[in-house]
């Protein structure tokens, strides 16, 4: 069910004090867009230092986008436009995110090859994450177009990240999302047409 995630259910709690408060939904979302374009720029610089507090931020961003959504639902001030905000504020600090790394690393093992990588990682996301909303909105059913299981969500991996970017891990991440972006891009597209 969505929104019954372990994440879900910690940021749940997290927010409650704010309900009926100052604190909108909408602004939970602008500061996970600031902090995630934080994140992005950290790791784009490329140095060891940056990667670590890109992973910080990265980690507390991706907090955020479970924060608005349950804020929102708390509050009762979930709307149209707060939820495509939302949406398309994840989608694009998750494709800066491959192409910022991608960037970083071209002093790397990787070369020149980093970026082209992020670039190849970072379109073939969006495009997933493109298509599996226009999936989840065809199927009208309020379930995603990919659950999870076991008390997470699918996109909680993206909370992996942080703790990659602590152990150096960024180049396998991004060579394992060059190779597996355009396959899982592929697979929702043909989802899609068969939907």
């Amino acid at each position: 069910m969505a929104g019954d995630s372990w994440t879900h259910k910690i940021a749940r709690v997290m927010v409650r004090p704010l309900v009926g408060g100052p604190v909108t939904p909408n602004h939970l979302t602008t500061l996970r867009l600031l902090t995630g374009l934080a994140a992005c720029t950290a790791f784009a610089a490329g140095s060891r230092d940056y990667e670590i507090w890109g992973g910080v931020l990265w980690v507390f961003s991706a907090f955020l986008d479970r924060a608005d959504g349950e804020l929102a639902r708390l509050a009762r001030a979930q709307s149209a436009w707060g939820h495509r905000y939302d949406y398309f504020s994840d989608v694009l600090i998750t494709v800066l995110f491959f192409v910022a790394i991608g960037f970083g690393l071209r002093h790397g093992a990787l070369g020149q090859w980093a970026v082209l990588l992020g670039l190849v990682s970072g379109l073939s996301v969006g495009a997933a994450s493109l298509w599996s909303e226009a999936l989840e909105q065809r199927a009208g059913t309020g379930e995603k177009a990919y659950e999870g299981a076991a008390g997470f969500d699918f996109d909680d991996i993206l909370y992996l990240f942080g703790p990659l970017a602590w152990l150096s891990l960024l180049p396998p991440l991004l060579v394992g999302a060059a190779l597996g972006g355009p396959a899982f891009a592929v697979w929702t597209w043909l989802r899609l047409r068969r939907a």
